[in-house]
């Protein structure tokens, strides 16, 4: 309602303006801002253009000088002239003579100015009386105007107009507020039942009274445009019931209209090109469905394509599913809408440069990810050792592999690192499924090599789960200055983590046992001279307390 009544206020003194202007005509020239570079005269610069605007209405616009006469003089004193010519009275006659300077615009054969060549830009004879003609157009509403400005009936007609106008903007206005609190209030209910039947299923993503804020900002925001739409047209409809202000309401539903039938026309003109990028983007949807159900066949041996195994399915559907949306992208740009404007074009620049300064870890993560998937390196499942750490891979992503030790951990290594380092693969060359057992000792040069290796043999028919088929092997790896390294292969059957932690743990303590068995001594870490007594343990001492014996 307060802003209702100072629409009031403001439409009663444009009124009282109006009547003002019908006693004494109103003329004033508005010249234009821009100043000749470099051009000045008497120390103040000289305008380029100056328009004549009489009764608020732009009558024509002078843009060169005549006998020495600058655009600005000119039209402060063709002002001076309408101005004398409505106050004299008459007809009101306007009339358009050629002259050889251009065209004379006349009030009941008093002149009341000159349009030259220059002030159309020497386009023709036809160009100056085209713009003549316009001018005397424009003066005839001015000086229709004035004379219905000194119509008392007409203006009551235009107040009484002006009041049925402002009369149904406030109940408009009224009825926006009760529809505003209806819609609101219903809102509001129908977003805290969805709220609460959400958070009944596993929590809420917002709390509740941040929601209904939300809501009712939302119709807040919504009643404040429409209230202020109506406003702007009730003030352009006000504003064309007065003579005096008609120039400004016109304006004013010009902009509203040229401005609504310009977005119109955007969005029917972008709807084709819209259409086409719609279509690429289906196409392209189409395709990368059919590409990863094909690549997902190849993965399972459902479908056998005989050239490639299914290993590397997986890493080419990633890749066929890039190429195709890349491509896409490519196509359909030209056809978004808004491609081609700077500001389209801008943004595509910040994109392309924040992806490409930001996202270089990322695009490397992901390139390391693809050349491990399509080598093969290793697969889920398989048991390696990536620098000091070991585990059986349960996934090979994009950017990350995890492992689990067996020991209770899961470890997430990147991929640039793996692929920037030594793998062992235990699991490659087994024969059938399973995985590579393998551990080192130290025995010295007086223990004979044949033993030792007997021994470590012994010791992996013992534990349970190593294979007999391929048998274990002993090789000598070293000789060193004290003593000789013996590494002991073989193969477990197993295939989890957890598992190989105990198949390696069974086989140190059966190592252990066997060695202690046989008094040979374990030389590890380091041998410096022979001991008085040797370091073995007897069977006596085997199952020292807290230890105790198997039954």
């Amino acid at each position: 309602m307060r802003a209702a009544t100072v629409a009031l206020a403001f439409v009663a003194a444009l009124a009282g303006a109006g009547a003002f202007a019908a006693d004494t005509p109103t003329a004033s020239a508005i010249p234009n801002n821009g100043v000749v570079s470099g051009a000045k005269s008497e120390g103040r610069a000289r305008h380029i253009s100056a328009t004549v605007t009489v009764f608020n209405r732009p009558i024509v616009r002078f843009r060169a000088p005549l006998l020495g006469i600058g655009p600005e003089e000119r039209a402060e004193t063709a002002v001076e002239r309408v101005h004398s010519l409505l106050d004299r009275g008459g007809e009101g006659k306007v009339t358009v003579e050629a002259i050889p300077q251009g065209a004379a615009v006349k009030i009941d054969g008093g002149l009341a100015f000159v349009i030259t060549h220059d002030d159309v830009g020497q386009l023709g004879e036809d160009a100056v009386l085209t713009a003549a003609n316009d001018a005397a157009r424009a003066l005839e509403r001015v000086i229709e105007e004035t004379r219905e400005a000194r119509d008392a009936r007409a203006m009551l007609r235009a107040g009484i107009w002006a009041a049925v106008a402002t009369a149904i903007f406030v109940l408009l206005l009224w009825l926006l507020r009760r529809l505003m609190r209806f819609v609101d209030v219903k809102l509001r209910r129908a977003a805290d039942r969805i709220g609460a039947r959400i958070a009944a299923r596993g929590g809420a993503i917002l709390p509740r009274e941040r929601v209904l804020l939300y809501v009712h900002r939302l119709v807040m925001l919504a009643g404040w445009a429409i209230g202020l739409l109506l406003a702007y047209k009730w003030v352009g409809l006000v504003l064309a019931r007065f003579p005096f202000t008609r120039p400004w309401g016109e304006r004013l539903d010009a902009f509203l209209l040229d401005t609504t039938v310009g977005m119109l026309e955007a969005v029917a003109d972008s709807v084709p090109g819209l259409l086409v990028a719609i279509v690429i983007f289906v196409v392209a949807h189409t395709a990368d469905g059919f590409l990863r159900n094909f690549f997902a066949g190849v993965q399972s041996g459902r479908i056998d394509v005989g050239w490639r195994e299914a290993d590397s399915a997986l890493p080419r559907k990633r890749l066929a599913t890039i190429a195709v949306w890349v491509f896409a992208v490519a196509m359909a740009y030209p056809y978004i809408p808004g491609a081609q404007t700077d500001a389209f074009k801008g943004l595509s620049v910040l994109v392309g440069l924040m992806i490409s300064l930001g996202a270089s870890g990322i695009v490397g993560q992901a390139a390391s990810g693809l050349i491990l998937m399509y080598t093969r390196t290793y697969r889920p499942g398989e048991f390696v050792r990536v620098n000091e750490h070991e585990g059986t891979v349960v996934a090979l992503g994009l950017f990350t592999t995890r492992i689990h030790t067996g020991l209770g951990e899961e470890l997430t290594l990147p991929n640039s690192l793996v692929f920037g380092t030594v793998t062992r693969n235990y699991s490659r060359a087994v024969k059938g499924k399973g995985f590579i057992v393998d551990t080192a000792v130290t025995i010295g040069y007086d223990a004979p090599w044949r033993q030792v290796s007997a021994m470590l043999i012994e010791a992996a028919s013992r534990t349970q789960g190593v294979l007999a088929d391929p048998p274990p092997h002993v090789f000598q790896t070293a000789l060193s200055d004290f003593y000789v390294e013996y590494r002991l292969v073989c193969q477990a059957v197993a295939s989890e983590a957890r598992p190989r932690a105990e198949v390696l743990s069974a086989l140190h303590a059966n190592v252990i046992d066997v060695f202690n068995e046989h008094g040979v001594q374990i030389m590890s870490p380091h041998y410096l001279a022979d001991p008085a007594d040797a370091k073995i343990v007897p069977p006596a001492k085997w199952y020292a307390a807290p230890a105790k014996p198997p039954g």
